[in-house]
């Protein structure tokens, strides 16, 4: 294969065959049956599924006196379904409060680094990029090579910058990196792919085929994440100390954000994130998932089990596999490898800066994530829990058409006589343990925030803490029907072949145009018009007052969160306060770069091959 540009180290070539998905493959030794992790994976089903039966029983109860019709069978279904799946996210992060308040995260968090445990292996830390702020990038790599080192072991660990960007930003890649690659106290190597062959699992793929016999393991980031030397010391110890482990997976929370909406889901990863995650990891075990970055991987373990072939047919089921990193997990543990997750304070990513971006990237994930469903009954051998895993993903863009059905449903049946609002809506003592269900991890989280006096203050203390919990739920109603519409019309257009582009991601915006955000929301708003009309018929119109208002708001909503100065009031205002990342912290600050003379600045637009 011609390659465009590259300064790497001699290759130590790796095979890498392509899975045959319809053939069972060998596995490792087995261990035995782990009757802890299975009841606790009942425990979190059973913590499901009890409300779920215990609202359909009280719905039973108010509908179904006289018999149930279609219609109204059609309406327990969509109501008992979405019950159970907030149910099942309730009972996840309770499990994860008590382990982070009572358990003290123990479970959930890599084990201290060990002066007497010096690193053996060679860890290659992968950057792949395709047409970013490359200069963003070296500053983020000048973050962490430089904390490691400071770390024991940290001589064990070398940078590739894996480019898929094209021809024009590559030749400013080439120059900027040539010309700053004398700052690094430690190998950075850099190649740009002539051909965009597979896009990003084929650019690892590339790199595992040519280099990988040359190092132990891989750590794997996005273009915008930062992981400090300490914990890719401490993964690469636990993959030396645990020779079983196929790969480990970091969750990172938010950094970075200057938007309102950035700034927003920042605040919400660092609060509710660590309590879900901790739940998460408790009943997923050794069958975690991958979610493609920030993770280290088994290079070997990785090439024998990851080759993903092409897929027949057209999209949204055929070509190439889009969320790679989940089906990838599923393939270590099919061959045996443990696949788990731990929490760290020091790993992180950005964050789409506005809606749209957020909606672009999720239309993506949503195309992968369907792709899944024929491959669980293709792909013999894989793990129960993995199975479960890839049907969870694809069903999760699955409650937005559920929603916006049951609306219908409701409003449908009242406006057209066969049931009167009141007869079908949940009773008070249902909407309250609705409520529980949905803002009980918020509230949560805010418990498990206040009992540590240090994270505490990084939030600004309890009252701004709050403030920004208010503040996120008033957003959240606003947002949750644009996003159900949104993913509605993404999944619709996924099956009826429209495929998704795999383009560079926009991850800076300041602000966005009124006209444009009126016709990218459109369809927001004839829907807000039309449950209005169809609400005031049917003489619901109260309780559709949420859903209709962050329809008619979502024009408003993104362009007024997309931009940098309200981002700005909200940080000089203590709304969304969080504690800065540990470099920031620490008044260490990335090495800053200037492009060089007479090098043309990357060309930020999206460029699918």
């Amino acid at each position: 294969m011609a390659r465009a540009f590259e300064e790497v180290p001699a290759e130590q070539p790796l095979d890498m065959p392509e899975q045959d998905f319809a053939e069972r493959p060998p596995a490792l030794t087995g261990r035995p049956f782990n009757i802890d992790i299975w009841a606790r994976r009942l425990l979190v089903i059973a913590l499901a599924l009890l409300p779920a039966a215990m609202a359909a029983h009280e719905m039973r109860r108010s509908i179904g006196l006289d018999g149930i019709s279609a219609m109204e069978g059609v309406y327990l279904a969509l109501f008992v379904s979405l019950f159970a799946w907030i149910a099942f996210g309730f009972s996840t992060a309770t499990i994860g409060f008590l382990l982070l308040t009572v358990g003290q995260g123990r479970s959930v968090t890599p084990r201290p680094l060990l002066a007497s445990e010096p690193l053996r292996g060679r860890t290659a830390i992968l950057l792949p990029v395709c047409n970013e702020d490359f200069l963003g990038v070296l500053g983020r790599l000048s973050i962490m090579e430089r904390s490691l080192a400071q770390v024991m072991g940290g001589e064990r660990f070398e940078f590739f910058i894996l480019s898929d960007s094209n021809a024009e930003n590559g030749e400013a890649e080439r120059r900027a990196f040539q010309e700053m690659r004398a700052s690094f106290s430690r190998p950075v190597h850099y190649r740009r792919r002539a051909l965009n062959v597979g896009r990003k699992p084929g650019n690892i793929a590339e790199w595992v085929q040519r280099f990988g016999g040359g190092y132990d393991h891989m750590v794997v980031l996005d273009a915008d994440s930062v992981m400090s030397g300490q914990t890719m010391a401490r993964l690469a110890s636990d993959m030396e100390r645990h020779p079983h482990v196929g790969l480990i997976q970091t969750v990172p929370t938010v950094m970075g954000a200057t938007t309102l909406f950035a700034r927003w889901q920042q605040f919400a990863s660092r609060l509710f994130g660590p309590i879900s995650a901790a739940g998460m990891i408790w009943w997923a075990g050794s069958e975690g998932m991958f979610w493609g970055h920030n993770a280290i991987v088994r290079v070997h373990a990785f090439a024998e089990s990851c080759g993903l072939p092409e897929l027949p047919g057209r999209a949204p089921f055929g070509g190439h596999i889009m969320s790679h990193d989940m089906l990838e997990a599923a393939l270590l543990r099919r061959r045996g490898w443990d696949v788990h997750m731990v929490t760290a304070d020091d790993s992180f990513e950005e964050f789409p800066p506005s809606m749209p971006d957020l909606f672009t990237r999720d239309r993506r994930w949503c195309q992968g994530n369907i792709q899944h469903v024929p491959l669980l009954f293709r792909i013999a051998g894989l793990h129960p829990v993995s199975r479960f895993q890839l049907l969870v993903g694809a069903s999760a863009y699955c409650t937005s058409p559920l929603w916006l059905a049951l609306i219908l449903v409701v409003l449908g049946g009242a406006a057209s006589g066969l049931w009167p609002p009141a007869a079908v809506l949940p009773s008070g003592g249902l909407l309250a343990v609705t409520a529980v269900l949905l803002f009980g991890p918020k509230i949560l989280a805010i418990l498990w925030a206040l009992a540590d006096p240090a994270r505490r203050i990084g939030f600004g203390g309890g009252l701004r803490m709050t403030r920004g919990v208010i503040a996120d739920i008033l957003l959240s109603i606003l947002m949750a029907p644009v996003a159900m519409l949104t993913q509605t019309i993404n999944l619709f257009g996924i099956l009826m072949g429209r495929k998704s582009n795999w383009n560079g991601q926009t991850r800076d915006r300041d602000g966005m145009a009124m006209s444009g955000a009126i016709w990218l929301f459109k369809w927001h708003l004839l829907l807000g018009a039309g449950l209005t009309l169809l609400a005031i018929r049917a003489d619901a119109l109260g309780w559709t007052l949420p859903v209709v208002a962050g329809l008619f708001a979502s024009p408003i909503l993104a362009a007024l969160t997309a931009r940098k100065d309200v981002g700005r009031w909200a940080a000089e205002h203590g709304l969304f306060q969080v504690a800065d990342p540990w470099w920031q912290a620490q008044s260490y600050r990335p090495l800053r770069f200037r492009w060089p003379t007479g090098a043309s600045r990357p060309v930020l637009a999206a460029n699918d091959e």
